[in-house]
């Protein structure tokens, strides 16, 4: 599975993307088993309501179920202006 980092989550991280194989069965499980990477890592999914998600470029809610995804990504919520 690919995982995509935009934003600051890619600034704490310090890669853009990843490819990985996960037990996750959640987008929310996903963060939980990202946020034991490494440092980095922890420090960008400290706060995991303050990421959204979006599995295969359709944004979606953390308990979306994992199964046949091909691209996970995170960033921060946006606003408009």
């Amino acid at each position: 599975m690919d995982v995509l980092y935009f934003a600051w989550l890619r600034e704490r991280i310090a890669e853009p993307r990843e490819r990985i194989e996960t037990a996750a069965a959640t987008a929310a499980e996903l963060i939980a088993e990202l946020a034991q990477r490494s440092d980095r890592h922890a420090a960008a999914f400290a706060d995991p309501s303050a990421v959204r998600v979006a599995l295969d470029q359709v944004l979606a809610d953390p308990t979306a179920p994992l199964a046949g995804v091909r691209e996970v990504a995170f960033f921060p919520p946006m606003t408009g202006g």
